[in-house]
């Protein structure tokens, strides 16, 4: 039987910069950090082309001119706020046509659900429609959509909904310009923020508790930097800001253990 604990983390509330934007949960401890200055040792790439994917004074460089999905091997459990900075290169490059912002998150895959990488994938896009994962596409179909779906594993269907499916220039991207991109998977709420602007907003009644993360993108430049996942709790203090916030967390240890 796996064993319960309880155990409670204080945090300044002033300080919470990644949970600012909604409010509603609380910036609990660091689970991983990468500066993209050691390589890649913890990242699987695939590639539907070659390409360059390489991490260097801080700075992850994806340029490829078709398919890739960088995934973090460690996997994720439970409530995780996933943050880090991209940049679309636009600077006359053969890929630089700046699209495709992606990612997965709290992923698995129904062929292999014990194991993301057991199952091999290819980079081309298809590849991953048996996913069990949450999905934006920023940017998409060369800049002209942003798109959030739950893929459900199903070789054959992605759906969207049409609330999911957005095309107004605020949400879609800037060349040459850093942005803060933040996924929230906490409980049934699933979040998606650009430089601290809510875009999706979505209520999982079957929400994914566990899985990996992955960058994506497909014929394009970008980098990324400061990747940070940390822990996260809901806020059910009446004043969440400017004073000392305690959050108490009572479950089986291997649901705390990414």
């Amino acid at each position: 039987m796996p064993h319960r604990l309880s155990f409670g983390v204080c945090v300044l509330a002033s300080t919470l910069r990644a949970a600012a934007p909604s409010a509603w949960f609380i910036q609990g401890p660091s689970l991983f950090t990468e500066d993209f200055r050691g390589g890649l040792a913890r990242w699987t790439r695939e590639l539907e082309m070659p390409g360059r994917v390489e991490a260097q004074g801080g700075v992850l460089t994806i340029d490829v001119p078709a398919g890739c999905t960088l995934w973090f091997r460690p996997e994720l459990r439970g409530a995780v706020l996933i943050q880090y900075e991209a940049r679309m290169v636009q600077a006359g490059g053969p890929n630089d046509r700046v699209s495709d912002l992606n990612a997965f998150w709290m992923a698995s895959d129904a062929r292999s659900p014990d194991d993301l990488f057991a199952t091999r994938r290819s980079g081309k896009f298809s590849d991953y429609n048996q996913l069990r994962t949450y999905y934006v596409g920023q940017g998409g179909n060369s800049n002209t959509t942003t798109r959030f779906r739950r893929y459900i594993g199903d070789a054959a269907g992605r759906p969207l909904l049409p609330e999911h499916d957005l095309g107004s220039a605020g949400v879609l991207l800037q060349p040459n310009v850093w942005q803060t991109v933040q996924l929230v998977a906490l409980g049934n709420r699933i979040q998606y923020y650009r430089d601290g602007r809510l875009i999706f907003d979505f209520l999982d009644d079957a929400p994914y508790t566990r899985g990996r993360f992955g960058f994506r993108t497909t014929a394009s430049h970008v980098e990324l930097r400061n990747f940070r996942v940390y822990r996260i709790a809901p806020d059910r203090s009446p004043t969440p800001r400017h004073r000392a916030l305690c959050w108490q967390y009572t479950g089986t240890i291997a649901g705390l253990i990414a």
